[in-house]
């Protein structure tokens, strides 16, 4: 499986991933390696009817171990690079520090392996896009990237609608990704860690896919403010970053509003969540400060507002949100509570149906370039005081 090139069909990829559970059983298991110990700990590949875990690696002992156990893999290497000699492994799951992701990719594509990768697709560059699409176009083989917002319940839901055509037009959509107290992060053994000093803005993924997983536009321009203080972490970092915070307004191929607030500081409780207000229909996810999930529809009644002046009426509802993994939209040894929303379980299964359907996987490398590069754009805006920028696109002509 990993020796030959592969020719992707040229559909999308499913909408949801539950056509994919009643599928038959894989006649060759793929084999994959895990490379990484943190993140990469926190899947499902050995759970999967069509996976084996064939192989694990950390540059630490102590995390390959933990690999090791995690997976029930009895087979280790101390580096990726030995790893990829493995004539074993088919795919290989890159869940190794931002900076890295390219290289990593690049060296598994080389080595004939299918691989999936952690965020962000690339660590801070718009060339570094083009040399990750370059890389996947020569391989000819399946590359995904592990977003997890694309596998929230409430994104799910919102896909469905949007296909459904419930929201009318969406004409705004906001995201949010507050995550303060990662300064525990910063360092490891007492040295900083690639994410000392990292920008928000190079970490977008989790909050541009909320709008771009749903309705596959484009983010084409980008205005973006960041907020930073007198830190030294701020000061003194290998980014030459001074935010801690980047509020970006971004602008659609089709003319969407799409706000989006990555803050790391301040007084914000932690959350990655979306809202998609359109004609007809809006969705929004809970809100940490008490909104529950809810749902508004404008209504043919009208009403007076307090000036007196007469409105359609909205009328606003507790939205039941599905539980999607407890669901046939995925196979029965996945069906249970997983990382990031349940998302964790979704992206196990789509990477190996990928591969066995030998089809392009939901986040492919256009989708996941779509994701990271305006993040990289945003900051560029913001570094400027928040002039609008162009945002290039890397989809195929």
């Amino acid at each position: 499986m990993n020796s030959h090139r592969r020719q992707f069909v040229t559909g999308a990829a499913a909408l949801l991933a539950g056509r994919l559970a009643s599928a038959a059983p894989a006649e060759k298991k793929v084999r994959i390696g895990i490379a990484g110990g943190r993140f990469g700990a926190s899947f499902e590949f050995h759970e999967h009817p069509d996976c084996i875990v064939e192989a694990v690696t950390d540059l630490r002992e102590d995390r390959r171990n933990h690999l090791m156990q995690v997976y029930k893999c009895s087979k280790s290497y101390p580096s990726l690079e030995k790893m990829l000699f493995d004539r074993n492994v088919d795919a290989v799951f890159c869940a190794t520090p931002a900076p890295d992701h390219l290289k990593h990719v690049t060296i598994s594509l080389r080595a004939g392996k299918h691989v999936l990768s952690a965020v962000p697709a690339v660590a801070g560059s718009l060339e570094d896009c083009d040399r990750l699409v370059s890389e996947v176009k020569k391989s000819g083989l399946n590359y995904m990237m592990a977003e997890t917002s694309y596998y929230h319940q409430a994104v799910i839901s919102a896909r469905q609608f949007h296909k459904e055509g419930k929201f009318g037009r969406i004409f705004a959509a906001e995201a949010e990704y507050h995550h303060p107290g990662l300064e525990e992060l910063f360092f490891e053994n007492g040295a900083r860690t690639w994410r000392y000093g990292y920008a928000p803005m190079h970490y977008p993924t989790h909050t541009t896919a909320m709008l771009l997983a749903v309705t596959r536009e484009r983010l084409v321009s980008v205005s973006c403010i960041g907020w930073g203080d007198d830190d030294p972490i701020l000061k003194d970092n290998v980014y030459h970053n001074p935010f801690w915070n980047e509020t970006a307004l971004f602008n659609t191929n089709k003319g969407t509003a799409f706000r989006v607030a990555i803050y790391w500081k301040g007084s914000v409780r932690g959350t990655e969540r979306g809202q998609w207000l359109g004609t007809k229909m809006s969705l929004f996810e809970p809100h940490p400060n008490g909104l529950p999930a809810m749902i508004v529809r404008e209504q043919a009644t009208t009403e007076k507002d307090s000036g007196g002046f007469v409105r359609q009426q909205a009328l606003a509802e507790k939205y039941d949100q599905p539980i999607w993994w407890k669901t046939d939209m995925l196979p029965a040894p996945l069906r249970h509570p997983s990382g990031h929303d349940g998302s964790h379980v979704f992206l196990t299964n789509e990477f190996i149906r990928s591969i066995v359907e030998n089809r392009r996987p939901a986040v492919d490398v256009y989708e996941a370039v779509a994701y990271t590069a305006p993040g990289i754009v945003a900051h560029e805006s913001a570094l400027k005081g928040g002039v609008s920028m162009k945002i290039p696109q890397f989809d195929p002509a």
